[in-house]
């Protein structure tokens, strides 16, 4: 993914979920996939999916047991 793609990704991704601390950051090795980060926790992984002349962008997030821990 483009730094530009990245940009407007994490701008989308701060006002869906009205959080300024969201960031958007490359993986190494990697060009169709980027790390989502709250802060400095790192929350997901973000892949590019360009079939069919369509682009989408799926996140994928893993909520463990021992987090909902209160």
């Amino acid at each position: 993914m483009t730094k530009d793609e990245l940009a407007k990704i994490e701008k989308y991704l701060r006002r869906l979920f009205a959080n300024d601390t969201i960031k958007v950051k490359t993986r190494p090795r990697k060009d169709d996939s980027a790390e989502v980060f709250v802060g400095e926790e790192f929350v997901g992984v973000l892949f590019k999916d360009d079939e069919d002349d369509e682009v989408s962008y799926n996140f994928t997030m893993a909520i463990l047991d021992y987090d909902l821990k209160d």
